[in-house]
């Protein structure tokens, strides 16, 4: 019986996982790490579960969190954003999350794009900050995607 309600939990925490490297006001591959120790304490760290591979996933996961933080201001300064594009940003994020992960993307973009305006950029400034803030959380959201993905697949492999 512990046994099926630690799979289904580590199951649950996949899904999530998976839904909060879309959605960040999930922590998607810190959830999906979590599921699949899971698993792997209950196989015993058995193959495909092995303690190299949890150790490995482990940093990947730290790793994912601080590039997380990191790869959007990249982009957003790399197109020239200001701080206040930045911070225009997170708020159209905020605003669009409760919509959509599109309309996440879009607020964030209008809201760099606004604030960069209102402090004195041109129109083709403005919009290109705007831009870099929208490659750069893209880029974020596929990264973290693309980890709890592969968490996904060794935690469905390890079930087999």
């Amino acid at each position: 019986m512990l046994e099926g309600i630690t799979i289904v939990i580590g199951s649950i925490l996949m899904l999530l996982g998976l839904a909060g490297s879309i959605l960040p006001i999930l922590p998607g591959p810190p959830l999906s790490f979590i599921g699949l120790f899971l698993l792997a304490l209950l196989k015993h760290f058995s193959p495909p579960l092995t303690p190299t591979l949890v150790i490995i996933l482990a940093i990947v996961t730290i790793l994912v969190i601080v590039m997380d933080y990191i790869i959007p201001l990249m982009g957003a300064k790399r197109y020239g954003a200001s701080k206040w594009g930045v911070w225009g940003s997170v708020l159209g994020m905020v605003i669009g999350i409760f919509w959509s992960p599109f309309a996440m993307l879009v607020g964030a973009f209008i809201g760099a794009v606004v604030v960069e305006w209102l402090v004195g950029k041109k129109k083709g400034e403005a919009l290109r900050a705007g831009w870099g803030v929208v490659m750069g959380t893209l880029f974020a959201t596929i990264l973290r995607l693309g980890v709890s993905g592969m968490m996904t697949y060794y935690f469905v492999l390890a079930l087999w």
